[in-house]
């Protein structure tokens, strides 16, 4: 495993493993659980993905101990502002069953943001969070919170994979020590992504797949990388990337299929506001 030292001095590994889109409790608590077996020791929950309970119930039945675990969770935008950031990160730590997260962030940049990142820095102070952040913070949101915050994010958790590479938003993370970590770094499959000629040809060389090449691509670009997959054989597939090394000519050829946009959507549009503003209407309050 490799890790990152946090611009707080805390280490955080830079694969992880995602629980996004798995609902159903026991099937989360099953694939947590044989993350852990592979090997996982980060793993990356949020409060809308309505399984943080089974993420915590399969960490303490898994025997791992909670001190080789980094742990994320983030707070969803009905929980924002102050005092309902505050109560929802205590939900979140009685669902995890645990005293801590390793890593607190705002799940979106949009409604009472200041107020909900006060409560993850009053969490922060009292040991709740080893370390806080933000995610879906485009260059300008990042530079305002990390300028004006009183604990500066150690984490900025961005769409990133070779079709958008985000290398601006890299260079102004990089300028205020914040860590890029990748969100979808499979593209989810867009774009043909698992068909990929020039990543199959790269991989080819090394004797790994499509997937292993472009999660190599990423951790090489200094990019934590949190994939996901339900069957545990892909599971361990995703996780044994630390074997080899992708040359310059390789990263190169990589770097040419950035397209530098989004395939999900962006985040600085009405649009993507009035989105999530339907889901939280549709959903209810967490």
């Amino acid at each position: 495993m490799e890790f990152t030292t946090l611009n707080n001095g805390v280490k955080m590994p830079m694969l992880g493993y995602g629980v996004f889109q798995i609902p159903d409790l026991a099937e989360c608590e099953r694939c947590v659980l044989d993350a852990l077996d592979v090997g996982y020791r980060h793993i990356d929950t949020a409060q809308s993905y309505f399984n943080e309970e089974a993420v915590g119930n399969a960490i303490a039945k898994s025997g791992v101990p909670r001190e080789e675990i980094f742990l994320t969770t983030k707070i969803w935008l009905s929980n924002y502002a102050f005092e309902n950031a505050s109560k929802s990160i205590d939900r979140s730590l009685e669902k995890l069953r645990t005293g801590y997260v390793d890593l607190f962030l705002l799940h979106q940049p949009f409604s009472d943001v200041y107020g909900a990142y006060r409560a993850l820095e009053d969490a922060y102070k009292a040991g709740k969070a080893r370390a806080i952040g933000v995610s879906n913070f485009y260059p300008d949101r990042l530079a305002d919170i990390a300028s004006f915050a009183e604990v500066k994010p150690q984490v900025n958790q961005i769409e990133t994979h070779v079709f958008n590479q985000q290398k601006y938003a890299r260079e102004i993370l990089a300028k205020y020590g914040v860590q890029a970590e990748a969100w979808a770094p499979f593209a989810e499959g867009r774009n043909n992504f698992f068909s990929n000629e020039a990543l199959a040809g790269i991989g080819a060389r090394y004797g790994k797949s499509i997937g292993q090449t472009a999660l190599r691509f990423l951790i090489q670009s200094s990019v934590a990388v949190i994939p996901k997959s339900a069957r545990k054989e892909r599971m361990s597939e995703n996780f044994n990337v630390f074997d080899f090394t992708l040359s310059a000519e390789d990263m190169s050829e990589i770097e040419k299929l950035d397209t530098a946009q989004s395939l999900f959507f962006r985040h600085d549009t009405p649009e993507a506001v009035e989105m999530f503003v339907g889901f939280i209407k549709q959903r209810g309050d967490l």
